[in-house]
């Protein structure tokens, strides 16, 4: 857990000066670039930080229930949230027939859940509750706050990096103006490098999200089954959702893209979770675990 942590922060800071390098790119290496690519950082961390619920649920058309909206959905958040020794989350259901869920929030205080009717639909009981137990985790452990905070600078330097873009198709090449070449490098590159390391961060945070609800619920074995049909289900109900809410889901809501036959599997290589082959062979190795 330390070592992921210390993982994820360097992981962040190294996000961080990726977006202050790609404002001084284009700014020409002036001072007043770099201390606007400096703002603009700080402005989406602290964006993301006090509205990252609201934009999650936004993107997902999700609602917050009460325990008479869905009674057997909350009742069971709140028995697992219980358990677990966390505040009780907000919860909401999102219309998307894909199955899945999420959590969002900036700290166990300020936290939601949410299934979609999708999983509800498909899933049995136990299955839900085992997904309901893994996105616990991802409030127990923060990953919320890091996720979003990864995924608000990501989007940063995709923004400042098409401005690089246009102002190649724009401006000159003499003093006063970029080089035109390290323009078209930024452009093309950072946000390759932004979404690299925003996968390393959802990667190592699902894992230990599984492991978590593992111990939790005393076995891997439902997650193991839940994440199972989700991966089959998940393809036949294409989902909607902006590229940097991805990884805040249980499955990635935009693996529906078919995979190529031959040469290296570049969508398991670029996809913010780990595979969902690896992430049940892991649980099913957790075997029966004792209750804390």
């Amino acid at each position: 857990m330390i070592r992921n942590t210390m993982k994820t922060t360097v992981l962040l800071a190294t996000l961080g000066g990726l977006i202050v390098t790609v404002a001084g790119v284009l700014g020409g290496g002036s001072s007043g670039a770099l201390i606007i690519g400096l703002v603009l950082a700080l402005v989406m961390v602290g964006s993301s930080y006090w509205f990252s619920d609201k934009l999650a649920l936004r993107s997902a058309r999700a609602q917050v229930i009460g325990p008479n909206d869905h009674p057997q959905l909350y009742s069971t958040v709140a028995e697992l949230a219980q358990r677990a020794g966390m505040p009780m989350p907000t919860v909401a259901i999102s219309p998307e027939m894909q199955p899945n869920a999420f959590a969002t929030g900036r700290n166990p205080n300020h936290a939601v859940v949410c299934a979609t009717e999708g999983l509800l639909q498909a899933l049995p009981h136990d299955e839900v509750a085992a997904v309901m137990a893994h996105e616990l985790m991802h409030v127990k452990h923060r990953d919320i706050l890091i996720g979003s905070v990864a995924a608000a600078i990501a989007t940063a330097i995709s923004f400042i990096a098409n401005m690089a873009m246009w102002a190649t198709m724009f401006g000159g090449g003499d003093d006063e103006n970029p080089n035109p070449i390290a323009l078209i490098a930024t452009a093309l590159l950072a946000p390759l490098a932004a979404s690299v390391l925003q996968m390393a961060i959802s990667r190592s945070r699902e894992f230990e999200a599984d492991r978590g609800a593992a111990e939790l619920l005393g076995t891997g074995e439902p997650l193991a089954r839940a994440l199972r049909r989700i991966e089959t289900l998940a393809t036949r109900a294409p989902m909607d959702v902006a590229p940097a809410q991805a990884h805040a889901y249980i499955h990635n809501p935009l693996a529906g893209l078919r995979r190529s036959r031959r040469g290296p599997d570049m969508a398991r290589l670029f996809s913010t979770h780990p595979s969902t082959e690896d992430r049940i062979e892991r649980l099913m190795g957790y075997g029966a675990i004792p209750s804390a």
